[in-house]
């Protein structure tokens, strides 16, 4: 058994010819298709300031995927809480709750680009103060009653559909591995080795370990009928978005399993942008796990829609009516 899921960060390519407007169109209708086909999760990111065009209000384009699925979970993976006024952050979080009948998970993390945090008048030195009591903060809030924070009276209403909404939380290092051992319910990390960190951290505080990470395809997978043909299309987008995850990583000197390349071929042959036939995607399937995840990011750098939809129609034509057989060994959710 696999589960599917999308993820979004909706930025360009430099010279990319399609508008905005028709990235965001197409994530829609996609979740929607991804919906009627039971995927579990559609994931949306969250950078700020960014050239390309990275998306900077995932709550908004959670409501609007809210609005046109019934079923699909929506992670916001990962919302830099360190940007957001807590009680408004409880809110949005609230009425996105109901507006999706109970599918919102949010994943918060610390943020790590300087420029970001300048732009809201922030500072990085504040960001252990601001995650070590968000999780605490936003339980208290999430219970409709009135209570203290920081020497006023606070109360959030409407209550979440979600009697205790989950909360993940992201980051690169022990200190947010040890973090999300005591705050959260769950970590979602840039790098395998800091899941074994958390894992270490539940272990000293007398909780249950969860055990190894699912296994995923990786944070990119691109069905075609001929992987060669289908790099000379997408291979442009895919290095946008490898480079300039890796950019900004050097520039903050973050950990992260994303580096620098100088070519389409180098980037190809590290692995971390699978495309694969309908045929190895089945193998692959019949070979995972409960919890395993198959990621598609069908936007990837700006993508062209017609090339993402070229991939999603695959999936669905060769490879979906296998899984609903149950003949690959694997289902959808």
């Amino acid at each position: 058994m696999a589960l599917f899921a999308l993820r979004y960060d909706l930025r360009s390519a430099p010279g990319s010819a399609v508008s905005k407007s028709a990235l965001y169109r197409a994530a829609l209708d996609q979740c929607a298709w991804a919906d009627r086909l039971g995927f579990a999760m559609v994931t949306l990111s969250e950078h700020h300031g960014s050239p390309d065009g990275y998306l900077p209000s995932p709550l908004v384009m959670a409501a609007a995927i809210a609005a046109r699925t019934e079923r699909v979970r929506i992670m916001i993976s990962t919302l830099v809480a360190t940007l957001y006024d807590p009680v408004r952050l409880a809110e949005d979080f609230a009425v996105l709750d109901n507006l999706s009948n109970g599918r919102i998970l949010p994943v918060l993390s610390a943020g790590y680009v300087a420029s970001e945090f300048e732009s809201f008048g922030k500072r990085l030195s504040d960001r252990k103060k601001t995650m070590d009591g968000i999780a605490g903060f936003l339980r208290r809030a999430w219970t409709g009653e009135p209570f203290t924070h920081e020497g006023r009276t606070v109360r959030v209403t409407p209550r979440p559909v979600q009697q205790r909404p989950p909360i993940w939380m992201g980051g690169s290092s022990r200190a947010a591995a040890a973090r999300a051992a005591r705050e959260a319910d769950n970590f979602v990390p840039s790098s395998p080795e800091f899941f074994d960190m958390y894992r270490e951290e539940l272990v000293k505080l007398g909780k249950p370990d969860p055990g190894p990470r699912p296994a995923s395809l990786g944070r990119f997978l691109y069905l075609a009928e001929d992987p060669d043909a289908a790099w000379e299309e997408i291979g442009p987008y895919l290095m946008h978005e490898n480079n300039a995850y890796a950019g900004w990583a050097e520039a903050q000197g973050v950990a992260t399993s994303y580096q620098r390349y100088a070519t389409v071929r180098e980037l190809r042959e590290t692995g971390s942008y699978p495309v694969m036939t309908p045929q190895e995607l089945l193998e692959r399937i019949a070979a995972m796990g409960r919890w395993d995840t198959v990621l598609f990011h069908p936007l990837a750098g700006g993508m062209e829609p017609g090339l993402a939809w070229r991939s999603l129609r695959l999936f669905e034509e060769r490879v979906y009516p296998e899984i609903a057989s149950g003949t690959s060994g694997g289902q959808s959710t």
